[in-house]
């Protein structure tokens, strides 16, 4: 049974966050108002525990929080926030706890955001700190952690990896992905009912911004739609409130029969993205998650290499 708190933060998010996805004009307002205060810093809290570097990647931050000494595996998060909001504090709380338990290096690029930027930008910066982890970290101690549009990406950065021969990492913790962005399933009008937070037309409206003009079922944006038996080993976390499950549960399915292992947490009453607050819900997800991790490695895929490619303005009319 939901815990009281899980009830609470539902009704918070019902009305106010709920709001900013319930259309397109909304959500640009809500963008504009975001930019006003949104600083992807780490809490000086986080930055008093850590041995926190910073350097750039095209012109991004990226942060790193250094390993426990004689840890070699490192996470590549990459945070949620339907591709148009910075990283918030919640993120970074999650991601210090997984460095307190694993004791894991992690590193998070604050990658650029629509509408002042586009596919093409995301992933060049992030393709580009993936390969620069790799010059350092054996792809079977690199693991991709990502939250909701951040759980897209980790699945099209591997996919896009595995396309241009590059090696891939040995895990994927996925936390209310969005792994189909056609948003064409016609059980999400009932899923969005049940949803405190998302919505379609919002939705709609931030995949437009950021998609490149790439059509929505287009495995770049979708990648529910690629090959996804380049994947690695799966921890899949969803909520039964979550506008975003019923195409997760069918990702799952298809991921399994393409020979992936992978593990689904399906909390019933959860809504989208909620292992990144701290209520009872949260706290055994984290834990099904740094279990997961503290797993033996997986075993070595091939070393490929090659260059991170987006598709080009051809392939995306």
């Amino acid at each position: 049974m939901p815990s009281l708190k899980s009830h609470f933060v539902s009704f918070v998010l019902r009305y106010s966050r709920k709001k900013a996805f319930s259309s397109p004009e909304n959500l640009q307002r809500w963008i504009a108002a975001a930019r006003k205060t949104e600083d992807h810093h780490p809490p000086v809290s986080l930055q008093q525990r850590f041995d926190i570097q910073t350097r750039t990647v095209d012109g991004f931050p990226v942060y790193e929080i250094a390993p426990r000494a004689g840890e070699q595996r490192r996470i590549l998060y990459l945070h949620g926030g339907a591709y148009v909001f910075e990283i918030t504090p919640y993120h970074w709380h999650l991601i210090a706890e997984m460095a307190d338990r694993l004791g894991y290096g992690i590193t998070v690029p604050i990658y650029p955001i629509a509408p002042e930027h586009d596919f093409h930008a995301m992933f060049g910066m992030v393709g580009e700190v993936y390969r620069q982890m790799l010059d350092e970290t054996e792809a079977q101690d690199i693991i991709f952690m990502g939250d909701s549009a951040g759980g897209n990406m980790a699945v099209v950065l591997t996919m896009m990896a595995a396309e241009e021969g590059l090696p891939l990492p040995s895990r994927h913790v996925l936390i209310s992905p969005g792994l189909d962005m056609s948003l064409s399933n016609p059980e999400l009008f009932e899923a969005e009912r049940n949803d405190p937070w998302l919505g379609i037309p919002g939705g709609l409206e931030a995949i437009r911004m950021y998609s490149a003009g790439i059509d929505r079922s287009d495995w770049h944006i979708s990648p529910i739609y690629g090959d996804l038996s380049v994947l690695p080993k799966t921890l899949l976390l969803t909520g039964s409130h979550d506008l975003l499950t019923p195409d997760n549960l069918i990702f799952a399915q298809k991921a399994r029969d393409a020979g992936v292992e992978i593990d689904v947490i399906h909390e019933e009453g959860m809504f989208h993205a909620w292992p990144l607050i701290d209520m009872p819900e949260s706290r055994r997800a984290r834990q099904h998650i740094a279990a997961f991790l503290s797993e033996k490695r997986s075993p070595v895929r091939p070393d490929r290499k090659a260059r991170f490619e987006a598709p080009s303005a051809e392939a995306a009319e």
